[in-house]
């Protein structure tokens, strides 16, 4: 049968949906579904969240998933982390991450060199034994995370079995070079041949067998890798040195290549050694995070205490925590008061003091008094869990500036064996000399490092991230360190951000004499959790007024609040509100302008009626936090300009502006405009920054190339943002601006030193400038370099509490 008789047979694809609820929700995301290339037919089920494609050929998940996100819905994934071993440079990863996606079910696969590990997204169901055999069909092997064990500082650990092969390989090749090294000192020594074969021959082929099993692996699956470059080239030389020691006889005296070949091998087992040493020093951070875990806790039941793994203890348990002990759950206080040392978590050095009703994370450490906990979080679902998998998540992204190192590893090596080849062609041609013509080429294949290309970025990110989260900043993803850096402008909101965000009600003025309007007010505020309606609760409750209820209460997003209280329809809310209902507020005006010159921000109550009468008025203060005039001198002296964005009024506004130094103040406005006017900062040519922590802030921190919540704030702000500052002080907002500068400076030096070794040493070695052993320990030393110019971020410090002068 030819191939125009061939039936046609079609591929089904079935995937999960999260989002939709209506016919209205399914004919977009078939419509959607339906510009996929290569889909023909499209079935949508709401009743099932799921959509059966059909197509000529397999579809690309990761259109699929874009297509479902652009028309407003989520594809259902799955998240799964394979901890891969037996990679050595970047085209490894390359080519594993190419199996993961060849792999049915596979959305997206990043493959983290820096971490020996993979993060996959795939269609729910796939199973991860597929993912882990696929990867054993490329050389390598992977096993789930739950079967690594965290190494812990407690546990005896003895001589590290890769240090001992290294030392082995040393023993047997410092006397293949005792005769080079004599010749320093004008002292001939001249081992013996066959000598020189016993030495160089386990190091060759037993230490060096796994660089041959690694290159196999590689030429199996059609492509290269750093090890397929050590095994020809030293397998060259080691071919050599047999040959002459044949061809001239075992005792005669001739120069062999033995020692070249041993060094060889001997100098890139130390080096991946202590890259490997390094490598684990940038994931310290997490490795910290992963070892707060607490696996045991005593639960309260029927007044008695038990201990309990933590896998057993339920939300609402009784969990007691006695001095010196870890938090193990997360909850509220129930019983006793003490200080709770945070610092891993928010980075913040001091205890925290914490009484009955105060929350705790597991993790922390009880310092100095015994409380008993309700539990609200166990596991996965704590604090800390979910901050270990956000430091993760950042650490296995990779950065856009990436994929030019995915394209150059691509080739690397298929154009360094070219290379090799060319110098091997040259030398043989220039001077007739078979020798100097395979030691030339042997440089050529050893000096190549696509390793250090490979290095370069991952142990940056990782480096970065594990330092800013033990310093209380969580950054989410690798591209927001990228866009971070150029930050030009940043934006801040007011209240909890700039404020402490627990205002007070500082004036009560009546506009009619005998109008109890202050207890009207606070039956509007009961429906509100807005930190001005408690403020007025907490005054009329001090005043100890009886509160009437409220009915048919509404939000008005950016005004204020409307309801009904004893048959009357009241509305309280800002100026814009009053205006907005033609309130005459002439009355009071003077002294609203006098409070909001204070600081103080101002709010009308009003009846609706024939004509609407205005009631009074309300002035609430709110303190500065004590770090914000640092947090914003901060930024001033990082080049960054500095705006203040907020609902209030403008003198509110202007007031806590001058306080803390920002340069331009922008007020009475509304949540959709906050996001507009970021918009309009980034239309101008400015790379904008958005500080904010409450539901009002979203859009804006959306809008925004940065968004920086406060963790203190609502949790929608925090999802929305890229970075989350786990303490409440703005002047982590310079210190993420900072932190990200510093990684993405180590990523451009690392690309350019990865580089700079290839271009540089690979030239030199094919105009026979360097010999093989010189050409390995720079190979060797380029990788070590990468990563330990990385671990410099380690170094790096909060300066949120550190005064700074002004430039």
């Amino acid at each position: 049968m030819n191939a125009l008789n061939t039936p046609y047979v079609p591929v089904t694809t079935d995937i999960a949906i999260e989002g939709m609820t209506c016919a209205s929700c399914a004919s977009r995301v078939e419509k959607a579904l339906k510009t996929v290339p290569g889909v023909q037919n499209v079935s949508v089920n709401v009743a099932r969240d799921s959509a059966c494609l059909v197509s000529v050929a397999p579809v690309a998940l990761v259109d699929v998933q874009a297509a479902i996100k652009q028309a407003g819905f989520q594809l259902a994934v799955h998240d799964i982390t394979l901890i891969i071993s037996g990679m050595s440079c970047a085209s490894c990863a390359g080519r594993v991450e190419k199996a993961l996606l060849a792999v049915k079910g596979v959305v997206s696969a990043r493959v983290n060199l820096a971490r020996d590990s993979a993060s996959i997204q795939t269609l729910a169901g796939t199973d991860p034994q597929f993912l882990i055999r696929a990867v054993e069909a490329a050389g390598y092997k992977a096993v789930l995370p739950e079967a690594v064990q965290i190494p812990s500082p407690a546990m005896p650990v003895g001589l590290d079995p890769e240090l001992r092969s290294v030392l082995f390989a040393m023993a047997l090749t410092v006397p293949l070079m005792l005769p080079m090294l004599a010749g320093f000192i004008g002292v001939h020594i001249q081992l013996p041949g066959l000598a020189q074969l016993l030495l160089a021959l386990p190091v060759q082929f037993w230490f060096g067998r796994k660089f041959y099993k690694a290159a196999w692996g590689a030429l199996r699956a059609g492509t290269g890798n750093m090890d397929l470059l050590v095994a020809l080239g030293t397998s060259a030389g080691f071919g050599l040195s047999i040959y002459q020691l044949i061809a001239s006889g075992a005792e005669h005296a001739t120069h062999y290549y033995f020692e070249a070949s041993a060094v060889v091998i001997t100098l890139v087992m130390l080096g991946k050694w202590l890259e490997r040493r390094a490598k684990r020093q940038t994931a310290s951070a997490i490795n910290a995070l992963q070892r707060l875990q607490p696996v045991m806790a005593w639960v309260r039941e029927h007044g008695q205490e038990r201990q309990l793994p933590i896998a057993s203890v339920k939300p609402a348990d009784l969990v007691v925590v006695k001095p010196g002990e870890r938090v193990p759950v997360d909850g509220i206080v129930l019983e006793g008061q003490t200080h709770i040392d945070e610092s891993m978590l928010t980075g913040e050095s001091l205890p925290i003091a914490k009484d009955v009703g105060a929350k705790v994370s597991s993790g922390t450490i009880n310092i100095d008094g015994l409380i008993v906990i309700q539990t609200q979080a166990v596991g996965s679902e704590t604090a800390l869990a979910r901050i270990i998998r956000l430091v993760e998540s950042a650490q296995a992204a990779k950065a856009p500036i990436q994929r030019l190192v995915d394209r150059v590893s691509a080739v690397f090596v298929p154009v360094v064996i070219a290379l090799a080849a060319c110098t091997f062609v040259g030398w043989w041609f220039y001077n007739a000399d078979v020798q100097q013509a395979i030691i030339n080429a042997v440089a050529v294949l050893v000096i190549a490092c696509p390793c250090a290309l490979g290095l370069a970025t991952p142990t940056a990110i990782i480096a970065g991230t594990g330092v800013a989260a033990q310093q209380g900043i969580l950054i989410q993803n690798a591209e927001v360190l990228e866009v971070a850096y150029r930050t030009t402008a940043v934006v801040f909101d007011k209240t909890g951000t700039l404020t402490l965000g627990t205002p007070s009600l500082t004036a009560q003025i009546p506009a009619l004499n005998n109008e109890p309007f202050l207890a009207l007010a606070a039956s509007l505020q009961t429906a509100s959790n807005h930190p001005l309606a408690n403020a007025v609760l907490s005054a009329a409750n001090d005043a100890a007024l009886v509160i009437p209820h409220a009915s048919q209460c509404k939000a008005l997003p950016g005004r204020g609040i409307s309801g009904e209280v004893n048959g009357r329809i009241l509305q309280l809310g800002n100026t814009r509100l009053m205006e907005e209902l033609n309130v005459d507020i002439t009355v009071l005006r003077s002294q609203a302008a006098q409070l909001e010159s204070q600081g103080n921000t101002v709010s009308w109550l009003a009846e609706l009626a024939t004509p609407n009468q205005l009631l009074g008025l309300l002035g609430f203060g709110d303190q500065i936090k004590p770090e914000a005039p640092l947090a914003v001198q901060h930024l001033h002296n990082l080049g960054i300009i500095t705006l203040l964005l907020t609902g209030d009024n403008q003198g509110s506004a202007d007031h806590v502006g001058s306080l803390v130094g920002i340069q331009k103040v922008i007020a009475n406005v509304l949540p959709g405009d906050k996001a507009r006017i970021v918009n309009e900062l980034k239309s101008a040519g400015q790379v904008v920054a958005m500080v904010g922590d409450g539901i009002n802030d979203a859009p804006a921190l959306a809008a925004a190339d940065v968004g920086i919540a406060m963790a203190t704030g609502a949790d929608i702000a925090m999802h929305t943002a890229g970075i989350t500052l786990m303490r409440s002080n703005p002047a982590l907002v310079a210190d993420a601006i900072d932190i990200s500068r510093r990684t993405y400076r180590k990523i451009q030096q690392n690309l350019f030193w990865a580089f700079i070794y290839n271009l540089i040493g690979i030239p030199l070695a094919a105009f026979g400038f360097l010999n093989p052993m010189l050409a390995g320990a720079a190979m060797a030393f380029s990788s070590v370099s990468v990563v330990s110019n990385a671990l410099l971020l380690k170094r790096w410090r909060s300066a949120a509490n550190i005064p700074i002068q002004s430039k």
